[in-house]
């Protein structure tokens, strides 16, 4: 009976010592926040005195930069560090390079190619005492007292409570993107994939493996193989057209050798209600329509009415079954940019003059895919596109170095400053791949512009030339000539990890 008492006394033990686990944690958590606060502590609320105080006129201006996609990371690429303390908050470390990603979906290439690290792009954040990164989201923006409120991101409920905190600027830069549009479908949220991140790549390469592997059960039903093997994408821009040129190599390469019992089976088709490609060149449409027709791509003009777990409706009435469904339609304005008491553009982006100022607070900037210049400047909203983001962050960053160094970089400290020559965008053209060794090149400034556009295995090689060297560092260069080529010498990697 002793012994018995000793054992339980040890499991409550034991019990305690696991469940207070959280706390102590989040008590971390908080200490390793708190310890930056230079304002006065208030006892009814500890999560307001926490964060970043304003910075004092002996000490270096702190640009806050909400974001770390095309433009925010160009941004800080630029900024010089010993003009400023850069403190980026965002709910990823990293970069992710775009155009890539659908190759990461069926083993193409591996995902930390087509990811930069935060810290190798702007070193300064990661050793200059007054610099910082936060993995945190935005959650509202004080222009009057110059902060930026901010809430922890966690990984689930077995990890600590989100901490909320918050950071005084001098310059705030909003660079934080915008959200797949959904227009307001029903189900799209709940049963789609998208492809903006590469933990939907990830996503959306565990399913199509999944689905592959749970069509050679034995006994599944013909008709049960048929759905699960359907993959539908819908949305006829440059992303999907890639995606589906993607998918239509790795199934006439990959799938056909290792899925032998299943290979008749696969199938994907491309939704798209307007034309696909419509930014690009007529000549170039047609030939992109008659390859991906010719790689087994099944097109379906049409406009979604409904997302079901297993079918969609189109707009006619008619289902189509599918066991991966991503969705690719474009992009419009977050909860973020929508809750922001400021000035919008047309689409509902905040709302910028020539100099990507948000005109009506002081000391606010924005760039990328949640900015569009204000009908008073006279200049169309410009185009979701990595190049546009790109260029923005690459202006700005000059802009600013250029206020510091004329006095004007502490809060307040640019009023009346002479800003120069206005930010001026000219497209450079667009590309698209559309699998088999193919792909489209369309030079021109404009639909209605003339210029240079090309088609099949010369612009395929373009295509890669050019997103190799742009590629963000020599590192995923390295890692994205290594896995083009022990793909095509080995095949795709169709591991399930």
């Amino acid at each position: 009976m002793i012994s018995a008492m000793f054992r339980f006394t040890k499991l409550i033990k034991l019990s305690t010592t696991t469940n207070s686990k959280i706390p102590i944690a989040k008590s971390l958590l908080q200490a390793s926040l708190s310890h930056f606060s230079t304002a006065s502590h208030h006892p009814s609320s500890a999560a307001q005195a926490s964060g970043l105080g304003p910075t004092k006129p002996d000490e270096k201006p702190r640009v806050v930069v909400l974001g770390s996609g095309w433009a925010g990371c160009r941004l800080m690429k630029g900024l010089d560090p010993n003009l400023y303390d850069i403190v980026c908050v965002s709910p990823r470390n990293h970069m992710v390079f775009t155009p890539l990603l659908a190759s990461t979906c069926v083993g193409t290439l591996e995902f930390r190619s087509v990811a930069e690290p935060i810290a190798r792009i702007q070193p300064s954040i990661s050793s200059a005492p007054g610099s910082y990164f936060f993995l945190a989201n935005s959650t509202a923006v004080d222009t009057e007292n110059h902060e930026v409120h901010c809430e922890t991101v966690t990984d689930g409920t077995n990890t600590v409570d989100p901490w909320k905190f918050r950071i005084s600027y001098d310059k705030l830069v909003i660079a934080s993107g915008a959200d797949a549009s959904t227009f307001g479908i029903h189900g799209v949220k709940e049963h789609a994939l998208f492809l903006r991140e590469v933990h939907h790549a990830q996503e959306i390469r565990r399913k199509l493996l999944l689905n592959l592997m749970l069509s050679d059960v034995p006994g599944l039903p013909e008709e049960e193989k048929q759905r699960l093997l359907h993959i539908v994408v819908v949305g006829g821009g440059p992303t999907g057209v890639e995606f589906s040129g993607e998918l239509s190599d790795f199934i006439r390469k990959d799938v056909h050798e290792r899925y032998t019992h299943v290979k008749d089976y696969i199938h994907v088709t491309l939704i798209e209600a307007n034309e696909i490609l419509s930014s690009f060149d007529d000549r170039l449409r047609r030939y992109a329509i008659k390859q991906l027709t010719k790689s087994g791509v099944r097109l379906v003009r049409g406009i979604v009415k409904d997302v079901k777990p297993e079918n969609l409706v189109l707009s006619d009435g008619s289902e189509v079954p599918y066991g991966l469904l991503v969705w690719s339609t474009g992009v419009g304005p977050s909860p973020f940019v929508k809750s922001l008491g400021l000035p919008k553009s047309p689409g509902g982006r905040i709302g910028i003059d020539e100099w990507l100022r948000v005109p009506t607070v002081q000391d606010v900037f924005s760039i990328g895919d949640c900015s569009g210049f204000l009908e008073s400047t006279g200049k169309p909203v410009l185009p979701a596109l990595a190049q546009v983001a790109e260029r923005q962050g690459k202006y700005l960053a000059n802009l600013l170095n250029k206020i510091c160094k004329d006095g004007g970089g502490h809060a307040n400290g640019a009023k009346d400053m002479n800003m120069g020559d206005p930010f001026e965008y000219k497209h450079l053209g667009s590309m698209a791949t559309v699998g088999r060794f193919k792909a489209l090149v369309d030079l021109r400034q404009s639909k209605e512009a003339k210029g240079i556009s090309l088609a099949g295995f010369a612009s395929w090689f373009i295509w890669r030339s050019a997103y190799l060297t742009r590629v963000v560092s020599w590192r995923n260069r390295f890692y994205v000539a290594i896995n083009w080529s022990t793909t095509f010498v080995f095949g795709r990697d169709i591991s399930r990890i």
